[in-house]
């Protein structure tokens, strides 16, 4: 079997990939038209073995990281799901409270990536919590394409009333000083979108490749934006004009990058989406954005 590298897969791939992961195609529509691109030494199962994630060999921070306390906690999602789990990490040994950050998944529920987001989040000095928004449905089951399912049949105003409880649990938990932002990535760059319209005392979002709100939801932002595109995402980015235009009218503070030459997804390292140099420089004024508006 030929050994697959990014440079050999042709944009269309992606693209296909980005249908088949936002329920556009489902899994024999997606293998069908990847058997157009098998050719040259590839194969329909070596590509969908490629654009496949690899949460094996991707973690940045382990689960038993000696650094960080982390664990699985439960709180009440009273308008949304009634009990959700989550993953609250920490560093360990505390004399402080710490700035919270919630962690927001895509459109697949917490899967091994989201979870070491959460712990990355915490290596950098915060207390994090990354919620799984299929908890009402027995959780994450494992692998996202069963993920994607499960979490289609959710209402997604439901689910942002999960992540909006999540938010409130944070800011009340002993080890957190009151002050907490949100990041998200796909569906979850949508809720943090949109916990910034629906929370004013919110102290920072940063959606990654999210929809954007409605210019009247927009209107009512009153937390920090910074916002990451991926230049080759034209999905999501034709709605960046018109949201623009709403924060620039509005003098709502943001800041907007989109990185050249990359997809949607292009922070998530488990995938060939991924682009290591956008992703850590994405990363990097990520936590740059959160330590210069959360309070300390």
């Amino acid at each position: 079997m030929k050994d697959i590298k990014k440079e050999d897969i042709q944009q269309e791939v992606f693209d296909l990939y980005d249908d088949y992961a936002h329920n556009k195609l489902n899994r024999r529509q997606f293998v069908e038209k990847l058997s157009i691109y098998a050719v040259g030494g590839l194969t329909v199962s070596s590509l969908l073995s490629f654009m496949s994630p690899n949460y094996v060999d991707t973690l940045l921070v382990k689960p038993n990281d000696p650094t960080l306390d982390s664990e699985y906690i439960n709180y009440d999602s009273p308008n949304g799901g009634g009990t959700i789990k989550g993953l609250l990490s920490k560093p360990k040994n505390l004399d402080k409270k710490l700035p919270g950050i919630i962690v927001v998944h895509e459109n697949r529920g917490l899967n091994p990536y989201i979870e070491d987001v959460g712990r990355r989040a915490a290596k950098a000095g915060f207390i994090s919590l990354a919620p799984d928004a299929l908890s009402p449905l027995g959780g994450y089951p494992g692998n996202d394409d069963d993920g994607r399912t499960m979490q289609k049949t959710r209402d997604r105003n439901e689910m942002l009333e999960d992540f909006i409880a999540a938010y409130n649990h944070l800011k009340n938990h002993k080890d957190c000083n009151g002050s907490v932002g949100v990041v998200g990535f796909c569906f979850g760059g949508w809720i943090s979108n949109m916990m910034a319209v629906r929370l004013p005392d919110l102290g920072a979002a940063v959606p990654y490749y999210g929809r954007q709100p409605e210019a009247e939801d927009a209107k009512k932002i009153k937390a920090p934006l910074l916002l990451q595109y991926g230049e080759l995402d034209k999905r999501v980015n034709a709605g960046w004009p018109a949201f623009e235009l709403v924060l620039k009218e509005n003098k709502i503070d943001y800041e907007a990058y989109i990185y050249p030459g990359v997809n949607h997804g292009f922070h998530n390292n488990t995938t060939p989406r991924y682009d290591k140099e956008a992703a850590n420089l994405s990363w990097d004024r990520t936590i740059k954005f959160f330590k210069k508006h959360l309070k300390s």
